[in-house]
């Protein structure tokens, strides 16, 4: 399995995405958090293309992920908008 995250690196990914690295609670903070495990889980399956253990818990990240996306289409359409340009994950919306 990936290699769980240290305590800097998300609060890292938090600076960056959610405004401090305190607001775990922030939606775009979350994105980015599951973006970079989402990355970290396909870069593992591409060694252990067996692990299947590890392919539900991808495809569980991928459906939360596009879940949170949704709602904060709905919320915040230029932030969401910024964030997918900012972490590269989809075609934006018209």
């Amino acid at each position: 399995m990936a290699v769980y995250l240290s305590k800097e690196k998300k609060a890292e990914i938090f600076q960056e995405f959610g405004g401090s690295d305190s607001n775990t609670g922030s939606t775009e903070g979350q994105i980015a958090l599951y973006t970079y495990r989402i990355k970290q889980l396909s870069e593992h399956l591409k060694e252990h293309p067996k692990d299947h253990s590890c392919r539900k818990a991808l495809l569980t990240m991928v459906g939360r992920r596009k879940q949170m996306l949704t709602y904060l289409a709905k919320k915040d359409l230029m932030g969401y908008r910024a964030l997918i340009e900012k972490l590269g994950i989809r075609n934006i919306r018209k």
